[in-house]
């Protein structure tokens, strides 16, 4: 039968559309688009992947780190996947470029309500909350490596986007964007 003849697609068709379907579903993009839909939140054990929770920013710490209000409770936020020059460590001099990734955060999330999406492990060493924050449908985290106010942090097992946040930082890096820019050595 000839290519022009044929009229309806195949089972390998069908098979490719329902694969096409399943990833988009589970989020695969790399635009950092995803919706942050309204849920609970993870607790102390871990386990928390993919839980989301609802909070009020009540002040910006750093570049990569919040103050929120969750349930009643001021909670310190770690952002997961980003690393942004020091600003405020205790004893430490202010890192080029932490002053500017501070004030942008600041820009993004002070006063306004977040998404936090937790991944595998829900606190650090120091018991901060770890996760992905929204501000809407911007994930805050994608957004500072984007514009170059960040680098990759991958620490295990909180690595679900640390392909999509490496992409973002790669193409900072080589339009020289924010820190790649202004902090050469």
């Amino acid at each position: 039968m000839s290519a022009i003849a044929r009229r309806h697609p195949g089972l390998g068709a069908f098979v490719l559309l329902a694969l096409l379907i399943i990833l988009l579903l589970r989020g695969c993009g790399d635009d950092g688009g995803e919706r942050a839909d309204r849920g609970g939140g993870g607790d102390d054990r871990g386990g928390g992947a993919g839980e989301r929770a609802e909070a009020e920013v009540l002040r910006v710490v750093d570049g990569d780190t919040i103050e929120v209000l969750l349930d009643g409770t001021e909670e310190d936020v770690r952002y997961i996947g980003v690393d942004t020059p020091e600003s405020v460590a205790p004893g430490q001099p202010v890192e080029c470029y932490g002053e500017a990734a501070s004030h942008f955060n600041a820009e993004l999330v002070e006063g306004e309500d977040v998404t936090l999406v937790f991944d595998a492990e829900l606190r650090d060493r120091y018991g901060r909350l770890l996760a992905y924050v929204y501000v809407g449908d911007l994930l805050v985290n994608g957004e500072l490596l984007r514009r170059g106010f960040a680098s990759t942090l991958e620490i295990e097992p909180n690595t679900s986007k640390a392909p999509r946040f490496a992409r973002l930082a790669q193409r900072a890096g080589a339009a020289g964007r924010g820190l790649w820019g202004a902090c050469q050595a």
